[in-house]
């Protein structure tokens, strides 16, 4: 199992919350000492090193210079794959079918927690990004507040979702209705889809609704993490 490198006083606050006991080794620049403060008497309270090092040491244990001045190495976060008959429940769970980009992955799960959004669902396939070292740095501890599945059959997947939720994929096809009709009366699993080709066929097909963001302006699209973010903001204002 390979280990995660949590960069960044937020991330790693997060981290320390959520999952304390699997944080390995700690380090942290001589600008984020105060900020390091608390974690590093867990770590002494856990027995387990915590060390300050110079920015040069400090890239190199982070395996990125964008550390943020503090790099806690803990245990992977276990990826485990949806269980189709005990579907996660939830008010909003957010399906992502082929999101490439582990930046967008990390922004759109940093979206997702600050709506309140509880689960994550990731098409295990090659053009979808996974859970890495660069998404949980952008996420700023998103990632930590979600329940991150997987699957390898989406349409079984949205089709276990289906008695539970409203099965919604956003789109800009012509038969996409905007998000603000979309009824309030019952959970949500939205999909959202890769930059270039959108959600996949199969998906589409199988989500009962299709909504999309009204476009005011010359440019018709939006970074798929910006759509996450003003898709979640109107599924979840009272």
């Amino acid at each position: 199992m390979a280990d995660d490198r949590i960069c960044g006083v937020n991330a790693v606050a997060a981290l320390f919350a959520r999952r304390p006991d699997s944080v390995v080794r700690l380090f942290y620049s001589d600008d984020a000492k105060m900020a390091a403060g608390p974690f590093s008497a867990a770590m002494a309270q856990m027995h387990k090193p915590y060390r300050l090092l110079p920015d040069d040491e400090l890239a190199r244990a982070a395996n990125t210079p964008h550390h943020g001045g503090i790099c806690a190495i803990a245990t992977e976060k276990p990826l485990g794959m949806m269980d189709f008959v005990r579907v996660p429940r939830m008010p909003i769970i957010l399906v992502l079918d082929g999101v490439g980009n582990t930046h967008n992955l990390g922004a759109i799960a940093r979206s997702a927690a600050f709506f309140g959004v509880g689960a994550l669902l990731l098409h295990d396939m090659p053009l979808q990004a996974m859970p890495s070292d660069a998404a949980y740095r952008v996420a700023e501890g998103g990632l930590e507040y979600l329940e991150v599945y997987r699957t390898r059959n989406l349409r079984k997947a949205l089709l276990a979702l289906d008695p539970h939720y409203r099965t919604v994929a956003a789109t800009l096809g012509a038969d996409a209705v905007p998000v603000a009709t979309l009824p309030r009366d019952r959970p949500v699993a939205l999909v959202l889809g890769n930059e270039e080709r959108g959600v996949g066929f199969e998906a589409l097909e199988t989500c009962r609704r299709r909504v999309r963001i009204p476009a005011r302006g010359a440019v018709q699209s939006l970074n798929v993490a910006q759509a996450a973010s003003v898709l979640l903001y109107e599924l979840t204002k009272g």
